[in-house]
């Protein structure tokens, strides 16, 4: 089958055009960049401005299913160009899925497409969603996507929706921002973390998930794709751990932290990070627990163990040298 893949050269998107290529697909991947690690039989590399109707529909042809990863994923409260391309962009890619005749759009959104903070420590497929003006533009432009997509279902596209949380592991040069600070603790350079959990999932599960959203989803429904709740401290040091190291000492009490955003922020963004930033600590202080039993049922979904995820992200980081020293893996 031919499938067409938008931000091919992503992080998620690597990760899907492996699977979909050892499936047995014709894959066309979107991108104005390039993926020399994607470079294999039976994938086409293309130009294609999701903005743009003519570009999409044109890069679509052909094509029997769709899967849309591109997005701009920033912690800013305001980015005119991420609302652009996270909003615009998905309805340009539905509406040219649409005129092209494909069998089938999958939307790769966001579980910050969901309000975290009011869902009452549980969050699923029919908790609040991201529109107070407050929330992050990361966040309220993941649900107004869906909106766009949900516009031209109702024209006759059928298309279906996943929300992944927070993604990690390997394959991964990039490097996402989860893992490139689970490197530094595999590197031992990480004394201390922030207190707080997240869901973290799998790219490699998020991927299948998507495949399978693509077999057996039903149209215009939502899919959570989940991993395991950790809390940061234990994936840094099972990080740090995994690679022969001590790892973070302690973990830094929230209360500690939240008085000192307002100088803390500013600081970071001078320096290039975001990681101390009030989206950053407010998806730690929310920490849902997420519900995949929608996904688990409904298209037979079934995500690996944060241990299982860290240890082959460390191992994937000694194979290919991003650890400096090789380091060995306990057996």
């Amino acid at each position: 089958m031919k499938v067409a893949v938008t931000g091919a050269a992503g992080f998620v998107g690597k990760n899907l055009i492996n699977q979909l290529v050892e499936a047995g697909h014709e894959v066309v991947a979107i991108d104005r960049l390039r993926s020399d690690r994607c470079r294999q039989d039976g994938v086409t590399w293309i130009d294609g401005d999701v903005l743009d109707a003519k570009s999409m529909i044109d890069a679509l042809d052909g094509a029997e299913q769709v899967f849309h990863l591109v997005a701009m994923i920033t912690l800013a409260q305001k980015d005119d160009r991420a609302w652009t391309v996270n909003t615009v962009g998905v309805r340009t890619v539905a509406q040219a899925a649409l005129a092209v005749g494909a069998r089938r759009m999958v939307h790769c959104s966001s579980v910050h497409s969901f309000d975290q903070a009011i869902c009452n420590g549980r969050l699923d497929e029919t908790s609040a969603r991201s529109t107070a003006p407050t929330i992050p533009v990361y966040d309220r432009s993941k649900w107004f996507g869906e909106v766009e997509l949900r516009k031209v279902i109702d024209a006759g596209l059928d298309a279906v929706i996943c929300n992944p949380t927070g993604v990690y592991g390997p394959v991964d040069y990039g490097l996402s921002r989860i893992n490139g600070m689970l490197r530094d603790s595999a590197r031992g350079r990480v004394p201390a973390v922030i207190e707080g959990s997240f869901d973290l999932v799998d790219v490699r599960d998020v991927a299948a998930g998507l495949v399978a959203a693509g077999e057996k989803g039903r149209t215009g429904e939502n899919y959570l794709l989940t991993g395991e709740m950790v809390t940061m401290f234990d994936a840094f040091r099972m990080a740090a751990n995994f690679a022969g190291r001590r790892g973070p000492r302690f973990a830094v009490p929230m209360r500690f932290i939240k008085p000192l955003l307002p100088i803390a922020e500013p600081i970071g963004t001078r320096f290039g990070t975001d990681v101390v930033s009030k989206a950053a600590m407010g998806a730690l202080l929310a920490a849902p627990k997420v519900d995949g039993a929608k996904a688990r049922a409904e298209l037979g979904y079934g995500p690996r163990t944060a241990a299982q995820t860290i240890r082959d992200l460390v191992g994937f980081y000694v194979a290919s040298g991003q650890l400096g020293a090789r380091s060995a893996l306990p057996a």
